[in-house]
């Protein structure tokens, strides 16, 4: 086996078909195949852009048989860093070995890895779905930086989350106590007892307007068209923004207007963007969606707030903003996944619960230099799903 690899171009995309029906064919989960087009549908690489997707496929040349054994992805784009620098930075992602299913090629799996270290030293993972994986494992190993970001959880519909959720309905017993509880109205009521406690020891800020946009750039509503005074305004209004909000971040994906613009383009219709106002300013984001189908929360409609940024001390508006939006939006659950200590104060104030987190944050030796000491560094780091594993539909 002599493996190449290298970047995936047009004429590669037959062989990355196969590729996909082997897994498929051997077992493996339908959801795990590579991208069927070598040109990126999201973030496509363009001139001047700051932000971009890449592909790159393992290419097996043994006898010249051209099969494809594996590929990765890699996302560049700027992050601002705890010496108040910016520096562009690559995430790893959606990487797929055909060792998963054939421990012949069970090498290819740290042979893309290798690769995406040489192209982009500074390199990180975000996800990875645990650290039971077989990628954060191997990150360890490599002695990358790393730490789970926390996750958090808010309960919109009690009944229907009793009766669904598939990870507290794992015995027969579990089963009965929940469905009672659900179809007496014991859930309903302990949910709202425990909101109304944890309302208590809210924040009490001034009232701020949440207007839902089609596009971050015009600050226009869904079906409006934009004027070039507004695009401009709100622009301006959104980089002061990003300009003020940066000073509490330690280290953070660069989020001002231009950013905004390409990360959520009004074509991505499944996700929803919010501006919250106060006094005609600007004073946070959220954007929020929902999530796939996933079995383990049977048949509730999930959410997520995919991303968020505020003013110092605005978080909590921002959280109330993007929580009040989707439980008009008729959601049962939300989730949200925050790394900065601030927001997961905020989420928790909110009423949010935190749970156990399988969304791990990785850092190469590189990257862990720019992040030194680290633990000091962790607390104002400012990661969410929009950063890593979910963009663009699957957060």
């Amino acid at each position: 086996m002599a493996i190449v690899i290298q970047p995936y171009r047009p004429e590669h995309e037959p062989a990355v078909g196969d590729f996909n029906q082997r897994l498929r064919q051997a077992g493996a989960d339908q959801n795990l195949v590579f991208y069927r087009y070598s040109e990126p549908r999201w973030l496509p690489r363009s001139a001047g852009s700051r932000i971009y997707n890449e592909y790159f496929i393992a290419l097996d040349t043994g006898n010249n048989s051209g099969i494809v054994r594996g590929g990765y992805a890699l996302k560049t784009q700027d992050f601002s860093f705890p010496d108040g620098q910016t520096r562009s930075i690559a995430y790893y992602h959606h990487p797929l070995s055909e060792g998963i299913v054939n421990k012949t090629h069970a090498m290819v799996g740290m042979l893309l890895l290798r690769d995406a270290m040489q192209r982009a030293p500074l390199l990180y993972c975000l996800g990875m779905g645990g650290y039971d994986n077989p990628l954060p494992q191997m990150l360890i190993r490599l002695g990358w930086t790393h730490c789970a970001v926390p996750f958090f959880f808010r309960v919109l519909n009690p009944n229907r989350f009793l009766r669904n959720m598939q990870t507290l309905r794992s015995s027969p017993a579990r089963r009965a106590l929940l469905d009672l509880a659900a179809y007496s109205g014991a859930g309903w009521v302990g949910s709202k007892l425990f909101q109304a406690y944890r309302s208590l020891g809210a924040p009490r800020p001034p009232a701020a307007a949440t207007c839902q946009v089609a596009d971050f750039e015009a600050d226009l509503e869904p079906g409006n068209s934009p004027s070039p005074t507004a695009a401009r305004s709100n622009s301006e209004s959104l980089q002061s923004l990003w300009e003020q909000a940066r000073q509490t971040c330690s280290f953070t994906a660069v989020r001002d207007a231009p950013s905004l613009r390409v990360l959520y383009p009004p074509a991505q219709t499944h996700l929803t963007r919010l501006l919250i106002k106060r006094s005609g300013a600007t004073i946070g984001w959220a954007v929020v969606g929902e999530r796939r189908k996933d079995e383990k929360y049977g048949n509730m409609r999930v959410a997520s707030v995919v991303d968020c940024f505020a003013l110092p001390g605005e978080w909590f508006t921002v959280v109330q903003a993007a929580t009040e939006t989707l439980r008009r939006q008729r959601f049962d659950l939300i989730l949200s996944n925050q790394s900065h200590h601030s927001w997961g104060e905020a989420f928790t104030a909110a009423g949010y619960l935190p749970g156990p987190s399988n969304f791990i944050f990785a850092a190469s030796r590189k990257l862990a230099e720019l992040l030194a000491p680290f633990e000091a560094v962790r607390p104002r780091m400012h990661l969410t799903r929009a950063d890593g594993d979910g963009l663009p539909a699957n957060f």
